[in-house]
């Protein structure tokens, strides 16, 4: 089962992750981060089917998904 791994520090809140998830499984959380901004969540993990379009349309690379234990890198900063 792919696992989401959401960096909150990095995260700015834009919410294209949540319009790119075609099972919509992911949503702004109510807390805040250190820099002020609302940042992404899991709600439901068990839907995943591993696209990783929520990383791929992530402007801040602050989403990583690991399928079966391997991690699949987009950017290499």
């Amino acid at each position: 089962m792919p696992k989401i791994v959401i960096n909150r520090e990095r995260c700015k809140g834009c919410e294209r992750c949540n319009d790119a998830c075609p099972q919509k499984i992911l949503a702004m959380s109510k807390e805040m981060n250190a820099k002020g901004y609302t940042f992404a969540k899991v709600k439901d993990e068990s839907r995943c089917i591993g696209c990783r379009l929520c990383a791929i349309t992530c402007p801040d690379v602050a989403i990583e998904v690991f399928i079966d234990g391997t991690q699949y890198e987009f950017f290499a900063y």
